[in-house]
């Protein structure tokens, strides 16, 4: 497993690095948040640990660019904010998990190898919600037999509402993963996206319904 660390409490992270590269796994360190959306683009990693309080940008806004540039690699946050709200925040920014100092590590290898494990069974699978079938490694749609052509936007939001089929997802949320897109792009972008992908997904008997004030949410079509 190949793992970056962007944590700059460096006895913290040189202890975390050790017990990983006693497991096997591969591990590269960094302080500061900047580079790490490029070493995303650079490298190949199964898991991202990222320390929310970072010198310069922190860690809610290096998440913020991971996943304004695409990226789904597992994200879990390190933080000494333990309150409801935060960890509400670090989840709703992007992360998929959240660990509050100070921890075991080997919860925290249990933790990783568990994202992984999840993230690999999604990225592996074909999802399908009544006639709709996804194939997020292969970026491919069918309703029924019939192929659907998505634009890369396209299937990066319809993979995250898929994931989260009969959940509301926040405009937010949808923004973040858009590649190219971040927190200044307009909800009439947002909104013209989700009209374009529900007018080819909804043949296949799903609902892609807008919640006022809250978002988006998959679901199946109520029968008639």
């Amino acid at each position: 497993m190949h793992v970056l660390i962007v944590e700059d409490d460096l006895p913290l992270a040189d202890s975390i690095a050790q017990a990983m590269r006693a497991q096997g796994w591969r591990v590269d360190l960094s302080t500061r948040g900047e580079p790490v959306a490029a070493s995303l683009q650079q490298d190949e990693y199964d898991v991202l640990v990222l320390d929310i309080g970072l010198p310069g940008i922190d860690g809610l806004e290096t998440l913020r660019r991971v996943r304004a540039q695409g990226s789904v690699l597992p994200v879990l946050l390190l933080t000494a904010r333990d309150t409801v709200e935060d960890r509400v925040l670090g989840l709703e920014t992007g992360a998929d998990d959240y660990l509050v100092k100070p921890f075991a590590l080997d919860e925290l290898l249990a933790r990783l190898r568990a994202l992984v494990r999840r993230h690999d069974v999604r990225q592996g699978e074909t999802m399908v919600l009544s006639a709709l079938r996804f194939d997020a490694s292969a970026r491919r749609a069918m309703v029924g037999d019939r192929p659907v052509h998505l634009s890369a936007r396209e299937c990066v939001v319809l993979n995250y509402l898929m994931l989260k089929t009969g959940r509301i997802v926040s405009r937010e949320q949808l923004a973040g993963l858009v590649p190219g897109w971040d927190a200044a792009t307009s909800d009439n972008a947002l909104e013209l996206l989700v009209s374009r992908l529900r007018a080819k997904i909804e043949p296949a008997g799903v609902r892609l319904r807008t919640v006022r004030g809250l978002g988006y949410t998959l679901e199946l079509a109520s029968p008639e």
